[in-house]
């Protein structure tokens, strides 16, 4: 499916000139006369980006962008700014309404395009990263596999969850959870980056979940490295009485009191390093099914898949 743009502009010529290129290069185009016209198309029917000048009648492409950035459904679709003023101020203005990008007019269409591609390839990375970790979610984290296992080379992945994470989170609130889950991420990001080097993918599937693809011949020192490093700092998120005492106690909607060990990651590992893996749903089932084994042990555990 092509992306939709909607371009923006008084001149009907401007208008027919870019919709003509850029239906040419595979984009599906939607025009809007006025500022006015180009709110209710957006907000009927959001595009992947707007193409907006900035000289109209009556409401001006600033204050139009002003108007998509205060309403929800607009608020975050990609605005490249078309304007005749070169000026730095004018460039200031429209970057502090929230513009993504300014084309200055007169302007080669292969500019035009590849501005327009450069956005839309931005706003869509920026989307799918988590907003808590910065880490890649769920799309990138399947292309990459598909990726991986259509390349044919050796691979590991790490999927990893935390243990007892809804005790904790429900004892100290979902900030204090969000740190953990923070610690985590830079946990797997600085031990990546120690022991495996170039070459490595961490994404962050949501929640405490996730997953990291890397060489196979890095898959013992990570994960003990990545165990270690975890279990010598989770101690600091909790207080000092639940961590001197190992654990926190909890009382359940019968009002029946429980207890839960200190957190600790548990990590099932799928490979290709013994044996083919044909699809990016058969690693991923591996690598769960492994994680679910690795968590009947208590503490810190990893688990790799040793089948041939």
């Amino acid at each position: 499916m092509s992306d939709r743009i909607l371009v923006v502009d008084d001149d009907p010529e401007i208008r027919d000139f870019v919709k003509t290129n850029l239906e040419e290069e595979g984009f599906e185009i939607e025009v809007a006369g006025s500022g006015r016209e180009a709110l209710e198309l957006a907000a009927e029917r959001p595009p992947a980006l707007v193409l907006l000048d900035v000289m109209m009648p009556g409401m001006d492409g600033l204050t139009t962008l002003r108007h998509l950035r205060n309403d929800v459904p607009t608020a975050n679709i990609p605005v490249v700014m078309l304007t005749a003023k070169p000026q730095a101020a004018e460039r200031v203005k429209g970057l502090d309404l929230g513009a993504d990008d300014y084309i200055t007019k007169p302007f080669e269409i292969e500019e035009l395009v590849a501005r327009v591609r450069s956005v839309i390839r931005r706003a869509q990375h920026m989307r799918d990263l988590s907003p808590l970790t910065g880490l890649p979610g769920n799309y990138r984290i399947t292309t990459e596999l598909e990726n991986r296992v259509r390349d044919g080379g050796q691979f590991a992945v790490v999927y990893g969850d935390l243990d007892n994470f809804k005790a904790f989170n429900d004892t100290y609130g979902f900030m204090r959870g969000d740190a953990v889950i923070k610690f985590t991420a830079e946990t797997l990001v600085q031990i990546a980056q120690e022991v495996v080097g170039d070459g490595v993918f961490i994404g962050h599937l949501g929640g405490d979940d996730f997953v990291v693809i890397f060489d196979p011949e890095h898959i013992e020192p990570f994960c003990e490295a990545v165990i270690k490093h975890f279990d010598d700092g989770i101690l600091e998120f909790y207080d000092t009485t639940d961590a001197l005492q190992g654990h926190i106690e909890v009382t359940d909607r019968l009002g029946e009191n429980q207890t839960f060990p200190i957190s600790s990651i548990s990590m099932g590992v799928a490979t290709n390093r013994q044996r083919e893996l044909h699809s990016e749903w058969e690693v991923s089932a591996i690598a769960t099914e492994m994680k679910e084994f690795a968590k009947r042990e208590p503490g810190s555990v990893y688990a790799v898949d040793q089948r041939t």
